[in-house]
């Protein structure tokens, strides 16, 4: 696990990721500080999404538009709305 969470560091720099300890079904709760030290976003996680390579990439894609959405820089109105028109186009991310 402590490999997971350098490369969770790595991946959200300059914010700090931390896991809980597992649950009774392996999920964990994420925590995402600042730089002052500060929780901004906490989620919880399973254990497959810890341990399968694409569903972490889809974590930290999650957390990075989740930062944006705290930090005010993305409205989630213009997530739906670019959703909308890749289905729209026949692409679905």
């Amino acid at each position: 696990m402590e490999r997971i969470c350098r490369l969770l560091n790595e991946a959200l720099a300059p914010y700090q990721a931390e896991l809980g300890t597992p649950d009774s079904l392996g999920s964990r709760q994420l925590t995402l500080y600042d730089e002052h030290g500060v929780a901004i976003l906490q989620r919880g996680v399973c254990a497959r999404q810890l341990a399968e390579q694409q569903l972490l990439i889809d974590l930290v894609d999650g957390l990075h538009r989740d930062v944006q959405i705290v930090e005010g820089r993305l409205q989630p109105c213009v997530i739906a709305a670019l959703q909308h028109q890749r289905q729209m186009h026949g692409t679905f991310a």
